[in-house]
Order: structure tokens, then sequence, then C-alpha cells
């Protein structure tokens, strides 16, 4: 290795030690969207980074969609998915194929990377262990009239023992968004609001959705308008003012409970930028967008980014 690559990797290392000894033994919760584990590539490269912070003593939780394989699937099948604002409708036919996509093919798939890198994962569903309590969403009034998302679960709760107890153990828990009400009825529940009160319920340091987004953008067609932090009030208003679109929405709720179930951190963060988790959690200028209770919880070094914490 040269003097200047040795610099380079000595230099890295003194600037990531103090994010190191802030969050060791912290927990984060980290959602990432099915758009990321479409081939083993993109698999890796993410789950090299989650390793990494594995390895550093932070005590991890990965929850997993799967929307683009459903979709995918659905239409091989012949069945054709339906949205509304941002949400999956799932009936019976829809349903068996989420089972098929989450718990089968990426879940397996996660952990399939991780035995690669040695990362002790374990893969588990909200039906597990009464990991996550829910009922079927009744119908609901929108703007384009009554809708019944059919088999899709509000959650009523969230029992953490059995992930806790698998963290304490040094384990890493890898979690698929099915769950199943009181009469074991499968329901399929958006992953980003799964995350968010998985996040809440564990008392998480941060939790951080990736998706195909760079972050919450001020105007949704222009990229160069990423806002870099903002507060619950901000996104209220930019959901009132309907500058975010379909998909934002549920990760803007989600955002939002979270917060106010107490995880004072929340990121939002690109899966098409290299290694954008990793700059995310071990530089102030992160990635994305940085989402907190009000602005004021801020610390001067993440409202003009530059120096370590």
């Amino acid at each position: 290795m040269k003097s200047n690559e040795r610099a380079i990797v000595v230099s890295a290392l003194k600037h990531a030690a103090p994010y190191i000894r802030l969050y060791k033994r912290k927990t984060f919760v980290l959602k990432a969207g099915g758009e990321i584990f479409a081939d083993a590539a993109g698999t890796r490269a993410l789950m090299e980074q989650v390793g990494i912070l594995h390895q550093v003593g932070i005590r991890v939780v990965l929850v997993h969609g799967g929307g683009p394989q459903s979709t995918a699937l659905a239409k091989a099948l012949g069945v054709d998915p339906t949205f509304v604002a941002g949400r999956r409708v799932t009936d019976a036919e829809s349903l068996n194929v989420s089972a098929m996509v989450l718990n089968g093919q990426i879940n397996t798939r996660i952990l399939a990377a991780c035995r690669d890198l040695d990362i002790p994962a374990v893969g588990i569903s909200g039906v597990d262990a009464g990991l996550i309590r829910a009922h079927r969403r009744p119908p609901v009034e929108t703007e384009e009239g009554l809708v019944d998302y059919g088999h899709v679960g509000d959650i009523d709760g969230v029992d953490t023992e059995v992930l806790a107890k698998q963290l304490d153990n040094g384990l890493m828990p890898v979690v698929s968004p099915l769950s199943a009400d009181p009469d074991g009825e499968l329901l399929n529940i958006n992953a980003d609001t799964v995350a968010a009160a998985i996040a809440a319920e564990l008392g998480a340091e941060k939790l951080i959705l990736a998706t195909g987004a760079p972050g919450i953008l001020e105007d949704a067609s222009d990229p160069r308008s990423l806002i870099s932090y903002i507060d619950r009030a901000g996104l209220e208003k930019l959901v009132d003012s309907g500058k975010l679109t379909d998909g934002m929405l549920p990760k803007a709720a989600a955002i939002d409970a979270a917060l106010a179930g107490g995880v004072e951190r929340v990121h939002i963060i690109s899966s098409k930028l290299e290694d954008s988790l990793l700059l995310e959690v071990f530089t102030n200028e992160g990635t994305g967008t940085l989402v907190v209770h009000s602005i004021d919880a801020l610390t001067a070094a993440e409202q003009a980014p530059g120096d370590t914490p």
C-alpha cells in the first residue's frame, strides 16, 4: 500500500472513531425497500455495510420490503396490482404472492448474503412469536371513494422481546413485514410502518429508511431539491401542500409515528448511492434527509455539517 493510500485509511478510521464510540451497543432499525434486493450484487452491497455496523458493535434490526418483486410476480401470474395513495391493495391472490416473495425469496436472499459475509442473522416475520399484533384494516374513505385494502393489517401492538433476545445474543434479526390477526388470518403490512413501530418499541437510536429516492425532496421532480434536515412540523407542511407523492406518503406517516414514539433521529437515504448507509452513520454530512421532532434537537454540527460529533 502506498503512503498516500495509508494516510487515507488512517484518516477514515480516525474520523469514524467518535461515531463508533457514540453508537456502540445502540440499536438501529434499518428498513430497506425491495428494489435493493433485486439481485445478488445489490443485496451484497447493502449487507456489507450492515455487516460493518454489526462488527463495530451497533445492534441492527433489518426490516425489508418486497414491493417490486411482488408486483413483478403478480403480473407474471396474471394478477394486476392495485395501489391507493402509495399503499398496496392486497386481495387473496396478492397475499399469496406477498408471502412467497417476502418470506421466501427476499428474506432468504438476505440471509444467504449474511452467511457469505459472516453476519449472524436470523430470519423472522411479524407472525413469529407474536412480534406484530394486527387486525385487518376496515374499508377507508379516501378521495377516490371507499377503499377496501383487503388482507392489509393495521398494527395493534409490537412485542419486541424476541428481537431483544436475539440482539442480546449477538444476532441480527431480518424481519419480513407479514403478520396475522388473532384468528390466524395472514396480513400484509407496509414495511415502513412495521419498521417505525419496531424502532419505537425497541427505543432505537435511529430509524433509517433506505429507498430509491435520494431523501425527501422539496420538489419531487427535481433531485437537486434535497432537504438535508427537517422536523415533524415541516414534514406535515410538505404532506399538506401535496409536495410528497405516492410512495413517500406512507414513509412520511411512518416517520411521524416513529418520532412520536420516541425515536430521536430518522434518516432517509438512497440505496442507489454507493455506501450511503456508512456515509449517513459515520459522517455529519450524511447523504440524505434527517428528520427530527424539532429543529431545536439538532446539534450545531448537524445543522452545519463538517465536524465530527
